[in-house]
């Protein structure tokens, strides 16, 4: 049964075929008896590298200098308190301005009015003197404040009267601007833009627990908006004192004493911190003072510990931490995750999930450095298989596609930003591949068209190694599936872009070799994909430039090559004679497909350069330490003497050809046996090939080759064996080697599974017994048990009984009436005869 699906190989698997209409007999055993094979082949294997690094020891990066780290130290002196977003770095031209004073406050026109100083001076030292003030002169939370009862707190909150007084003498006539306070000292300065909640801070880094009216800031009657603030205030300080405070106090009074034992507890109240902020929507920079959590959350990085290290930066990052801060914390989340005993960390947590979150939100030229980092998390944990299932759960190839996207912007692809862009595809690419390992990746792939968006990173880093080379390896693993193999090939331009990549980076071998391989499979079950790699411009000179180069590294007496890009320059070092015969293997594979099409297959038969390199491969290599090299080869060679026009090449040299193929036939490898053979089919349609078959004793082989329990083999020996009787004096020589009794009995073993094989044993003894040479191959014993056969198999009833599935019926019928049917009647009536 293996054997009729092999020969049918209809069409291309990428869609089925529509047409409801029944194919006729001739039409599906057109389809079977194709001539032409495709090859198969092991995908290149890929080693898992046993360090985690950010770029391992095979990258282009290794020895740069310019290259970010893999290995560092984070302390807490590290982190920025205010947690400010870093300058762009652009120098600003001076304005030609001059600046006015301010006007008095026209109630007329209330744009037109200024903030004013505080009138009374003693009021604003006050101001000055109190607890935002200390603490923002502190500059670090080193100690944190006593907890408030709650009567103090409203005490605290409630202007005196004095106070109310005062303000209202300072208060001017004429109804105050909307979001206007009278009193600042002084318009804020220019900073970065807040949200509209965050817009009434003045200095978030500081105790925001006083309000405006102690400051002696703004008048006694409040606006709806400021009553909404003053509510919003009251509430965040209650909560701050009775809830945040206590925590953020136990956490400093544990870090300051470090003890190993207590990493349990800071755990638990760093949850239980981040479980109030949540509660009481403070978390990310909607929290007044999170510049003191954030300080306290930092002193805790210095005990070391990985586990509470990630409880900490997962609320720093629930914070929105930015700048230098969240490239700390990325730095942190990736130290951690060198170690894989550390991969347990990530399970039961939101830490992924702010991972993807940072590479959803954050832009790549303000924080590119802190993405590389958090990317290259992410491909350590891809690497663990728990972890691989969780961040497609998560959508982590959703979010990877739409961070290609944002590294294509002309913003990133800048020359500024075009290096960092490119660190951090090489560890997104990484991570896509770990990815392309489980089946469950694979729809997902096709669905966010991430294999489309890969030949654009290749296209926009075609001299980056790092990255070619990872996106080879995520199509040498995706393209053996045909839904990949379709989304991929339906990609415009992407096969003379892998051939471009071919010719920059030739002597890559780990890239040039997943890319052949990818090709291969392309190729496979697609003519329109062979039509279309074979238009491309410079395909076959790339190709046969390949494979030029590399049959040379394996050979001693080859002289230097040089490197076609470097004139002058030798050639580096190859590497293992293992590696770079992987690379012909693919290559060939390729070729062996190009023949299928009918209008490719008989330009490269008719290409000197491509026929003399496979007839050199089959010289210089031997089947123990080349076998599937060489069963590639034949295969291919089998490929193009399918062409016999006056310009093939193969057909110009097919004696040559023989004489090479009997390495494969004598050998002990029944792959290249089964190759040497079906060459020999084609090649002994030439009288001088049949010759040489028969002078140099090949013959018996190939008839002990119809012992074999394999119809493959059975089938290709009998070709053999129709051509060699052909000639009137091979027929008694062939029959004197026992031929005659063989094929019978491959009949009786074969017929009802193989109708096509079983049509080809009564083609070889109609030949067998033509007039001119022995017609008494049987004795009367073997002629009626042949007779027996033959009417059994002549009775289309009885000869169908045989197929079990209902899927091949039509195919076995349509073998049967084509195949095997008009040969068998005739050998019958031979048979019937009266021997003379």
């Amino acid at each position: 049964m293996a054997s009729m699906e092999r020969k049918r190989e209809i069409a291309s698997p990428f869609a089925p075929r529509r047409s409801a209409q029944r194919k006729t007999s001739a039409e599906i055993v057109n389809e079977a008896r194709q001539s032409l094979r495709t090859l198969c082949t092991r995908r290149p294997f890929t080693p898992r590298d046993g360090h985690r690094q950010l770029f391992g020891e095979s990258s282009v990066r290794a020895n740069r200098d310019n290259r970010p780290p893999s290995a560092f130290s984070v302390h807490a002196r590290n982190f920025d308190a205010p947690d400010s977003r870093p300058g762009s770095g652009t120098r600003l031209s001076p304005l030609d301005y001059k600046p006015k004073f301010p006007v008095p406050y026209d109630a007329a026109d209330p744009v037109k009015a200024h903030p004013k100083p505080p009138t009374d001076p003693l009021e604003a030292k006050r101001g000055a003197a109190g607890a935002r003030a200390r603490l923002l002169r502190a500059g670090s939370l080193t100690t944190l404040p006593p907890v408030e009862r709650r009567t103090d707190v409203k005490e605290r909150l409630s202007p005196e009267p004095e106070q109310k007084q005062q303000s209202a003498k300072g208060k001017d006539s004429g109804p105050p601007s909307p979001g206007h306070t009278e009193g600042r000292s002084a318009p804020p300065k220019p900073g970065p833009r807040r949200t509209a909640s965050e817009s009434r801070i003045t200095q978030p880094d500081v105790d925001s627990a006083v309000r405006p009216t102690e400051r002696g800031a703004g008048p006694t009657e409040l606006g709806n908006g400021d009553r909404i603030a003053s509510v919003e205030e009251d509430a965040e300080s209650l909560a701050w004192n009775n809830k945040i405070a206590p925590l953020l106090q136990e956490l400093g009074c544990m870090a300051a004493g470090g003890p190993e034992d207590s990493v349990d507890r800071l755990c638990d109240l760093c949850d239980s911190l981040h479980g109030v902020l949540a509660e009481q929507d403070m978390l990310g920079r909607r929290c007044k003072r999170r510049a003191g959590i954030l300080r306290t959350l930092f002193r805790l990085i210095d005990l070391n510990s990985a586990r509470l290290n990630l409880h900490i930066a997962e609320l720093c990052l629930a914070l929105c931490v930015s700048g230098n801060n969240l490239l700390n914390i990325c730095k942190l989340i990736f130290k951690i995750s060198r170690s894989e005993s550390n991969d347990i960390l990530f399970q039961n947590n939101s830490i992924i999930d702010s991972l993807l979150g940072v590479l959803s939100s954050e832009d790549v030229s303000v924080s590119g450095e802190a993405l590389l980092y958090c990317v290259g998390t992410l491909k350590f944990l891809s690497g663990n298989s728990a972890l691989l299932r969780l961040l497609l759960a998560k959508n982590c190839i959703g979010v990877a596609q739409q961070l290609i996207q944002r590294l294509h912007t002309p913003s990133v692809q800048a020359d500024t930003h075009f290096t960092i862009a490119g660190h951090v595809l090489v560890q997104l690419t990484a991570t896509l591949r770990n990815l392309a390992d489980h089946p469950d990746s694979r729809p997902l792939f096709v669905s966010h068209a991430v294999l489309s968006e890969l030949c654009l990173v290749l296209r926009h880093h075609h001299d980056d190694q790092d990255i070619c080379t990872n996106i080879a390896r995520i199509y040498s693993k995706l393209s053996s599936y045909s839904e990949c193999r379709l989304a991929l090939a339906q990609t415009p331009g992407c096969y003379q872009l892998f051939i471009e990549l071919l010719s920059k980076h030739q002597r890559k071998q780990d890239l040039v070799v997943r890319l052949l391989f990818t090709l291969g499979n392309l190729t496979s079950k697609s003519d329109e994909a062979r039509e279309l790699l074979f238009g491309c411009e410079g395909c076959m000179d790339a190709l046969l430039r390949l494979y030029r180069s590399y049959q040379r590294r394996d050979d001693p007496h080859a002289p230097p090559e040089k490197d076609p890009q470097s004139p002058g320059e030798p050639r580096t070092p190859p590497g293992s004679s293992r590696e770079d015969e992987d690379v012909l293997v693919k290559l060939v594979r390729v070729l062996a497909n190009l023949c299928i099409h009918p209008a490719v297959g008989p330009v490269l038969a008719a290409d000197a350069a491509c026929v003399q390199l496979l007839m050199q491969t089959l010289e210089l290599r031997s089947v123990p330490e080349s076998e599937e090299l060489l069963v590639n080869v034949a295969a291919t060679v089998n490929n193009l003497s399918f062409y016999h026009g006056e310009s093939s090449v193969v057909r110009h040299n097919r004696l040559t050809i023989t004489k090479l193929m009997l390495k494969l036939l004598l050998s002990s490898s029944m792959d290249a046996v089964l190759e040497a053979t079906r060459v020999y089919g084609n090649m002994s349609q030439s009288k001088d090939v049949r010759d040489f078959l028969m002078q140099n004793k090949v013959y018996p082989f190939v008839v002990t080759l119809l012992d074999s329990k394999s119809s493959e083999v059975c089938f290709s020996a009998c070709g053999v064996l129709t051509n060699l009787a052909l000639d009137p004096p091979s027929r008694v020589t062939l029959s004197l080697e026992g031929a005659a009794a063989k094929l019978a009995d491959c009949l009786r073993d074969f017929g009802p599974g193989d109708w096509q094989l079983a049509g080809q044993v009564c083609q070889s003894l109609w030949n067998l017994t033509e007039p001119g040479g022995s017609e008494r191959l049987l004795d009367t014993q073997e002629r009626e048990a042949l007779l027996e056969i033959l009417t059994m198999y002549l009775d289309e009833e009885e000869a169908l009984q045989w197929t079990a599935s209902d899927d091949m019926r039509d195919f076995h019928r349509a073998c049967w009436e084509l195949e095997f049917l008009p040969v068998a009647q005739k050998l019958k009536n031979r048979l019937l005869q009266p021997l003379d």
